[in-house]
């Protein structure tokens, strides 16, 4: 079952870097007691998350956050290595926090995978935002195909909030 507006998130277990390298981060350490943008892309350094999607973040940053949200989380069915250097690389900084869903545990239990068999990705998370409110979805943007950051996209979540 795909997640809706008012579920709350399942538990689940992300890799993120730290300085003393990877850590697991659980649903709570990332949602309770906050009010998080979540955004999830296909893949990191594809092509349509590496220029169209994480830049408006980057970007928008400092308006989201400052319409009430404690954080904005990036999640890809990467592995946390490739989500540091991305994170790095887009220059994320301490503006974006990158947690990798390496398996796809988190975005298998919320309903919302996408095949990438045919691209050679395999399973990855399909492309969305949501607005989660101490780990209560309040809003969701899924795109319609992957290769679109439109409904998902930081200029729409902007307007939204």
């Amino acid at each position: 079952m795909t997640i809706q507006v008012g579920h709350t998130l399942p538990q689940a277990t992300f890799r993120v870097m730290t300085p003393d390298g990877p850590k697991p981060k659980t649903t709570d350490d990332v949602f309770k007691g906050r009010k998080v943008v979540l955004v999830a892309v296909p893949g990191a350094f594809t092509p349509t998350c590496h220029r169209n999607h994480m830049p408006g973040y980057v970007a928008k940053a400092d308006e989201i956050k400052a319409k009430g949200i404690d954080a904005i989380v990036v999640t890809a069915v990467n592995d946390v290595f490739v989500m540091d250097v991305w994170g790095r690389e887009s220059g994320c900084g301490d503006k974006i926090e990158l947690i990798s869903d390496g398996n796809g545990d988190f975005a298998k239990a919320i309903g919302l995978t996408m095949d990438g068999s045919g691209f050679g990705l395999g399973t990855r998370s399909q492309r969305y935002s949501m607005v989660v409110e101490d780990g209560v979805v309040r809003s969701l943007n899924v795109e319609d195909t992957p290769g679109k950051a439109e409904v998902s996209g930081a200029d729409n979540l902007l307007k939204s909030l």
